[in-house]
């Protein structure tokens, strides 16, 4: 990839931050041209490329334009380098993109397939996989080669939205397929943010988004078939009933944990809180808005958005094995870390943090020994050159992080105006 025009006019950008100091970087961050639109939408290390894909408004194959709000993305290996990026269109209301699979005509979000060949770098053809879905926030890639998507709200019939159905839930579409389009329900209703999958056991983990969030896992009834039905359990500290875990919590000191059923996990007129107070009041722990989550190096990894003393972000550990938790990392600025959401883990075992903040949005890398530093930063601006978009974007959020099965390919989305990234580089070199 040919992208970087060290001498190309670039729009200011207003706090890129010098990460030299930390041992973990992968050097200053500069100015970088996208091989496919020729302007400079991020803000690199030296010798990392990209291209971008995806635009809302470009045609799906079925003729109608991608949709926007682009979020939560998982990858998954095919035949002879290609893969499938399924993505989440965070979408409450909108035209339907496509007539089938849909759940409610009145919801306007669902997930795109898009497919793509890390030998040459290109997109192929993107397709809808599912619609009539509410608010599709995160989700998390399944062990077995699907992608579960999470809506984040609890709307239902008679509200504002006029959805003719209830949502709050779970779908799972395929990788190489359309999705059913039928929630699982077993799963919950509640304001889902993310989830994980433990190859070893199949559990399912999931993040609630509120200001009092819980963190739950799914028992299937039979690995593999989440359809088939579970149980919902929501964690507890052993050691400390009702634990309110949002701040002045100390790093690296791990917790044994428990865990209480929900008895109702599909509350017929839910309100946000209805799972979660099922939980704490049987001793269930409070986190401060959790985010995303992803399996990677036998862990669990837990992202409170704005948890912390600073209320500006802190990393749990989840450990399945020995079934204990310990705070990994706690920003104790806005400028080293602020707002995290989506998180995935490289293959090399560094995270992937995801920001959504104002006025600048960083993709931070963060090693398990708690260094952090920055990757890339948002430097969207746009004038009209892609489907008539205007504005300076660079205060939107990243979402969707995920990498290739292979390690040599990150995927991100700005979230708006809605665009895919895919950013290929030295990765050896730093926690990544």
């Amino acid at each position: 990839l040919a992208c970087r025009n060290e001498n190309a006019e670039q729009p200011v950008s207003r706090s890129v931050i010098n990460n030299e100091t930390s041992h973990d970087g992968y050097g200053p961050l500069e100015p970088v041209i996208d091989q496919t639109t020729g302007l400079p939408l991020l803000y690199l290390p030296r010798n990392f490329e990209y291209l971008t894909f995806g635009w809302t408004g470009d045609p799906l194959l079925n003729g109608t334009p991608t949709p926007g709000s682009h979020d939560g993305m998982g990858a998954f290996s095919l035949a002879s380098d290609r893969l499938l990026l399924i993505r989440n269109h965070e979408l409450r209301r909108g035209v339907k993109f496509t007539n089938h699979p849909v759940y409610d005509v009145n919801a306007g979000g669902g997930t795109t397939t898009i497919e793509f060949n890390t030998a040459t770098g290109t997109a192929g053809t993107a397709w809808a996989s599912l619609a009539g879905t509410a608010v599709n926030c995160a989700g998390g890639p399944t062990p077995w080669g699907s992608w579960l998507t999470c809506e984040e709200t609890v709307d239902g019939p008679g509200g504002d939205n006029d959805y003719h159905h209830a949502h709050g839930y779970i779908f799972e579409v395929p990788k190489e397929d359309t999705a059913t389009a039928e929630p699982l329900r077993d799963m919950g209703r509640f304001v889902h943010e993310a989830i994980a999958v433990d190859p070893a056991t199949g559990i399912v983990y999931e993040t609630e988004d509120r200001r009092n969030s819980g963190f739950y896992r799914f028992l299937p009834t039979e690995i593999n078939n989440l359809a088939a039905g579970g149980q919902l359990e929501m964690l507890a500290l052993t050691d400390r009933t009702q634990a309110d875990l949002r701040g002045r919590q100390t790093p690296f000191v791990w917790h044994p944990v428990s865990w209480v059923s929900i008895d109702d996990p599909d509350p017929a007129n839910p309100s946000e809180n209805s799972v979660f107070s099922q939980g704490f009041t049987g001793g269930g722990a409070t986190f401060a808005r959790l985010e995303g989550t992803w399996y990677g190096n036998e862990r669990i990894y837990i992202v409170s958005t704005d948890g912390g003393n600073a209320e500006a972000g802190q990393i749990w550990e989840y450990d399945p094995t020995q079934e204990r938790l310990r705070l990994i990392y706690e920003s104790p600025n806005v400028d080293t870390l602020n707002m995290p959401d989506n998180i995935c883990v490289s293959p090399r075992g560094g995270l992937v943090l995801c920001e959504d903040t104002e006025p600048d949005n960083f993709i931070r890398a963060l090693s398990i020994d708690g260094s952090i530093s920055p990757f890339a930063q948002n430097n969207v601006v746009l004038d009209g050159q892609i489907h008539g978009f205007t504005g300076d974007f660079r205060n939107r959020e990243f979402a969707g992080a995920t990498f290739s099965p292979d390690g040599n390919w990150l995927f991100f989305n700005a979230q708006t105006p809605g665009i895919t990234f895919a950013v290929t580089g030295p990765w050896a070199d730093g926690a990544l």
